[in-house]
């Protein structure tokens, strides 16, 4: 907890939380505009998901470039002007006078958006010490869980006021965040700011990527992604078929939300005590019957076991983002973009698999299929290296504790 509480007055790390936070609320925001908007063009739903798809796809696809970007040539403008332009983007999305518009405008908020996560990641990685590498991450990826799950209620706050063009009342939020962020920048020594990666990385150079290591973390991230996402977006229409109602349901998606940040917190904690590799371990195989028990076991205690699910398996986020930093020295800023983007955009490509599966075996079964997948990423965590925290970029303290 000391180191907890160390983190927690680090102003440039919280900075840079408040940007992941700021980032994922419009992301959050986006989906209750759609329906307004659909009323106001006469939408489709395929036509929406195609709106929603623009969004998500570019900010996905831009992830590795921009953390590319940052290792070239630092995040000191990027990493500001990324989330002043996704707020500047959703605002104008709401005032859209057509379907292309509207499209146009959320495709560039999701530029925005991608191109925030591996710049602010890059750089909350460069204020923390190695030691503290995956508390540090956990607290930067929580603020993204708590901004992606107050979205949809402070958007339905400025939408049911004035309508779609209350997505002008949100960017304020995003331009005070942006000069935060360039504030603390500019207060981080040139080797940090001015060029992506930790102060680590610049000591160690551009080593060979360590790709025994980094392929099966890739592989872990992608099908827990595909999980996770698929047993969300699906919660509210296996309970509507059962014939419970929203007030219901939508309280049971966001707990698996919201038990998803505190596991994600509570993961970097035990990481840097017990090391990466056995809470990783521990995340993957206490998911499996977890997942199992929420499906196997529908209604009320789902509240229960959907929350001990959304804990467990988000406990080894920060965790697989800071193994494949480690495994790509000098390159951080690449790293996180790599993990995040290409494990998101994996997670939207097996969403409608699933979907499909449903339509043809029913919703139990489909999401029950979903434990192959956390054995494949068992399977997978075992091939990586025991020593792959090890390649930290500063050596380790004396006393420290390493992975099994």
């Amino acid at each position: 907890m000391q180191t907890l509480r160390q983190l927690m007055r680090n102003r440039a790390l919280l900075t840079f939380m408040l940007g992941h936070f700021t980032v994922d609320m419009y992301g959050g925001l986006l989906p209750v505009l759609y329906p307004l908007m659909a009323l106001e063009f006469s939408l489709t739903k395929e036509a929406v998901g195609l709106v929603a798809l623009a969004f998500t796809a570019t900010s996905s696809i831009v992830q590795p470039i921009f953390g590319y970007l940052a290792d070239r040539f630092g995040s000191r403008v990027l990493a500001p002007a990324s989330v002043a332009w996704a707020a500047l983007m959703v605002a104008v999305a709401g005032l859209a006078p057509t379907l292309g518009f509207l499209m146009l405008a959320a495709s560039l908020a999701g530029l925005g958006s991608g191109a925030y996560h591996p710049l602010g990641a890059a750089s909350a990685s460069a204020v923390t010490g190695d030691l503290q590498k995956n508390t540090a991450m956990s607290i930067y990826t929580v603020g993204g869980s708590v901004g992606y799950a107050l979205g949809p209620l402070l958007g339905a706050l400025a939408f049911g006021a004035i309508g779609p063009a209350g997505s002008v009342f949100m960017l304020p939020i995003g331009l005070v965040s942006a000069l935060l962020i360039a504030r603390s920048l500019r207060g981080l020594p040139a080797r940090v700011a001015g060029r992506g990666g930790s102060v680590a990385d610049a000591s160690h150079g551009r080593e060979r990527i360590a790709w025994r290591g980094l392929l099966p973390v890739v592989g872990v991230t992608m099908l827990r992604s595909w999980v996770t996402l698929s047993l969300i977006t699906f919660i509210p229409l296996w309970y509507a078929d059962l014939g419970y109602s929203a007030s219901f349901y939508g309280p049971l998606t966001t707990l698996v939300i919201g038990a998803g940040a505190l596991g994600t917190l509570l993961g970097g904690l035990l990481a840097d005590r017990f090391g990466q590799r056995r809470v990783l371990m521990l995340s993957l195989v206490g998911a499996l019957p977890a997942l199992l028990l929420f499906v196997g076991v529908p209604g009320p205690i789902a509240l229960l076991t959907g929350a001990l699910y959304g804990m467990l398996a988000d406990s080894s986020l920060s965790i697989t983002l800071v193994m494949a930093q480690r495994a790509l020295p000098g390159r951080t800023g690449m790293a996180s973009g790599f993990i995040l983007g290409l494990g998101f955009v994996t997670g939207g490509i097996g969403v409608p698999l699933v979907g499909r599966l449903a339509d043809q075996v029913g919703m139990p079964m489909a999401l029950s299929s979903l434990s192959v997948l956390l054995v494949l990423a068992v399977a997978l965590a075992l091939l990586i290296p025991r020593d792959a925290s090890q390649r930290a970029a500063v050596p380790q303290a004396a006393g420290a504790r390493g992975d099994d």
